[in-house]
């Protein structure tokens, strides 16, 4: 589901707020795999167009976070963890490793074709505090007949 790669998939048939829902517990279950002592920001879930589809009746889901280990020293510890747990939950791993920053940051992207959801995870050693930087995005969703999308 990496954009660049193929097309957006169907999501399915849902309100913006009831799509925005399902995220908080993709989200939640992803914080689940970190199992490293911290903290997550405080964010929600938004609603995005569906690049080349009507914006009345299509839309997606992102939501972006960050998680802040106790110890800094465990940043290396949570992101094993992630790429070692997230194939275990229905994720493909489809890519790893540096990215192109002047930091060159360990970065993840992953797919979960049954949950239509595609994740970016960027290991944010130089912050101050140390972090990982989630993305999660929906495929596209159509909104139910006689229904309005939402935008928050």
């Amino acid at each position: 589901m990496n954009d660049t790669e193929k097309a957006i998939p169907f999501a399915g048939t849902s309100t913006s707020r009831s799509a925005a829902d399902q995220m908080e517990k993709v989200s939640s279950q992803i914080y689940d795999l970190i199992d490293v002592k911290g903290k997550a920001s405080d964010s929600s879930p938004g609603i995005t167009d569906c690049a080349g589809k009507d914006r009345e009746k299509h839309f997606r889901v992102f939501h972006s976070w960050s998680f802040y280990p106790t110890s800094p020293s465990q940043l290396n510890e949570a992101m094993e963890r992630l790429k070692g747990e997230l194939p275990k939950s229905g994720w493909k791993i489809v890519e790893y490793g540096p990215d192109t920053s002047k930091n060159r940051n360990l970065s993840l992207t992953a797919d979960n074709d049954e949950k239509k959801t595609s994740l970016n995870i960027s290991q944010r050693a130089k912050n101050d505090p140390p972090k990982l930087s989630l993305m999660l995005v929906s495929g596209c969703y159509e909104i139910p007949a006689g229904q309005e999308i939402e935008r928050f």
